[in-house]
């Protein structure tokens, strides 16, 4: 079954924002709130019609926004609580504390910097990160009371952020990874994501420094010939992250392609990088 709840939340009404929870995970943790926008119910223009997230892509500053507070309002908590970074593709991570409630959500100017990767124990923040075709991770401790959030494209991705905030939660919070519970969202899929021999060669670089049995690399890059690669994101995170310590069976995997669903979402290989942003975000309920 898809984990991120799609056919409900497509009969919201057009000026509504169209959002993707974690279906699992309401009944399992309802005091946490987590999920996916998609890029309807909002008000930018083309190119980046209409539920466009990110303020750094050219869109106009007040529609922008304008979604966000849209998106704070569907999910049911205070535009104040929403807390963005800029992204660089590393895996810096940042403990968010209630100091830092609500930075970025209106400015790039005030937002956290140079961090890819957001922990946090307080109950009222809701960390947000931008994706148009790269892999959200989310995590959640329902033992400590930790959430976490990582923005992994393919440079994240073999920088292994995943272990990166796993290890965080571990030294900072005490989290046990056999209590974590995982999520991997909306993201290009192998039918769409080609790469080149340098990406493919990091990729490789991977496959030593880790034990991923070789089927399964088989599974996450396929040669095409010509220097030509079909990369599996999603399933190279899904098995750092077991290898992290995370059961396969608390770990929640989507099957949608972002780049195959440009009805619902953006996709920056898919449009040929003018397009807009989606966010991830989780979040303890005060």
């Amino acid at each position: 079954m898809e984990p991120f709840d799609i056919q409900p939340s497509l009969h919201s009404k057009e000026d509504h924002p169209v959002l993707l929870p974690i279906a699992p995970w309401k009944s399992l943790f309802p005091e946490i709130t987590a999920g996916f926008s998609t890029r309807l119910g909002g008000v930018s223009q083309a190119p980046y019609s209409t539920l466009n997230l990110g303020l750094h892509v050219n869109d106009t500053q007040e529609d922008v926004v304008r979604n966000r507070e849209r998106v704070a309002d569907a999910v049911g908590q205070p535009f104040t609580s929403f807390t963005y970074a800029e992204q660089v593709h590393g895996k810096d991570i940042a403990i968010v504390s209630l100091n830092e409630q609500g930075m970025g959500r209106d400015s790039r100017e005030t937002a956290l910097q140079a961090k890819d990767g957001f922990i946090t124990k307080e109950n009222g923040i809701v960390l947000c990160a931008q994706f148009a075709d790269c892999v959200p991770l989310y995590f959640y401790d329902p033992v400590q009371r930790v959430v976490a959030l990582a923005h992994a494209g393919w440079k994240g991705t073999v920088l292994n952020i995943s272990m990166a905030t796993i290890s965080l939660m571990t030294h900072t919070f005490g989290s046990q990874p056999s209590d974590i519970r995982a999520a991997i969202g909306p993201s290009i899929g192998v039918c769409c994501y080609e790469v080149d021999q340098t990406v493919a060669s990091r990729v490789r670089l991977v496959f030593e420094e880790t034990r991923i049995a070789p089927e399964v690399q088989e599974a996450i890059i396929t040669d095409k010939g010509n220097e030509k690669y079909m990369l599996n994101l999603q399933l190279l995170n899904q098995k750092l992250i077991e290898q992290a310590g995370i059961l396969s069976s608390h770990i929640e995997v989507t099957q949608l392609c972002t780049s195959c669903r440009t009805d619902l979402f953006f996709s920056h290989r898919k449009e040929g990088g003018s397009t807009g942003r989606m966010i991830a975000w989780i979040g303890l309920r005060p």
